[in-house]
């Protein structure tokens, strides 16, 4: 655990992480120890998940993108704040509410947790199954 908090704190020297992603990793890290396997037996199931976005547009310009949970959860913790540094996505990146999807993989949700719908036919849909 020792060598893996060290890393946390490496990329947080490194502006790759910020403190309080580093802080809750530590956490994550630190329960994990303490749980042992029930912990990472339990987060193992979950994280074989999928999440599925679905765009559908009244033109048919439909998008369907499966990604597995333990990507996504990597991503999130490390990707955003690099996205945010580089000019050209830093405008795409501040509109997204990231903290949904975070919130719903720490906390394990399954099923829809974002359903947008236009008035004009468009619809988004996010789901973890």
């Amino acid at each position: 655990m020792k060598e893996e908090i060290a890393r946390v704190l490496t990329m947080v020297q490194e502006g790759k992480l910020d403190a309080d992603k580093a802080s809750e990793l530590i956490q994550v890290l630190k329960q994990k120890e303490e749980t042992g396997n029930q912990f990472v037996e339990k987060t193992t199931k979950y994280l074989d998940k999928t999440l599925k976005i679905r765009v559908v547009s009244a033109e048919n310009d439909n998008v369907t993108v499966n990604l597995p949970i333990k990507l996504v959860k990597a991503v999130l913790v490390a990707g955003h704040s690099i996205a945010a540094s580089i000019p050209q996505s830093a405008e795409y990146v501040k509109e997204i509410d990231m903290s949904l999807i975070i919130e719903a993989i720490e906390n394990e949700l399954d099923g829809q947790i974002v359903d947008i719908k236009s008035a004009n036919g468009d619809t988004v849909s996010i789901i973890i199954e």
